[in-house]
């Protein structure tokens, strides 16, 4: 048996974590809860296994449950309730303010993007005119430190 609520667990780890990156709110938030459930779910199988109530009867010391875990349980259902409702109220607003519930691009994202690709293709450019020329760039590149200035490498001449 616990290794069927383990594996639910992970299912609902594993849920929750693909619909937490998608792009529309509405999926975030259950993916949200489903990750919540989840961590509750693994906190609870960590308890140990069942016994007999805490506070009722008189039992044994090594019989009776530790609370804690529940305490712990309760405490992730009131903060994930917490923060479902304010998401909620997000993607109510979101939606209507745009009429939709998708995550828009950051321009700034955009930009970081553009600019990273554009590094990747001027090193390209760089190794392919390296391989038509017959230049040694690859060996000049790796002489330089991160501020362009030559450094020495132990019996190698630095080229100019």
């Amino acid at each position: 048996m616990t290794v069927v609520l383990a594996a639910t667990a992970a299912v609902l780890f594993g849920c929750g974590t693909f619909l937490l990156l998608q792009r529309q709110l509405t999926r975030v938030l259950v993916g949200l809860a489903l990750l919540s459930h989840g961590a509750n779910l693994l906190i609870v199988l960590a308890a140990g296994a069942p016994a007999e109530p805490t506070f009722v009867g008189e039992g044994r010391r090594g019989t009776l449950l530790d609370p804690l875990p529940q305490a712990f349980v309760l405490t992730a259902i009131v903060i994930t309730f917490g923060v479902t409702s304010f998401l909620l109220a997000l993607a109510y607003r979101s939606w209507l303010l745009t009429g939709d519930d998708e995550v828009q691009d950051d321009v700034e994202d955009r930009l970081v993007v553009t600019r990273w690709s554009a590094a990747e293709e001027l090193a390209d450019a760089e190794e392919a005119a390296a391989a038509v020329h017959g230049d040694d760039l690859a060996h000049h590149d790796s002489t330089l430190d991160g501020g362009g200035a030559p450094h020495r490498v132990p019996g190698e001449e630095v080229r100019r």
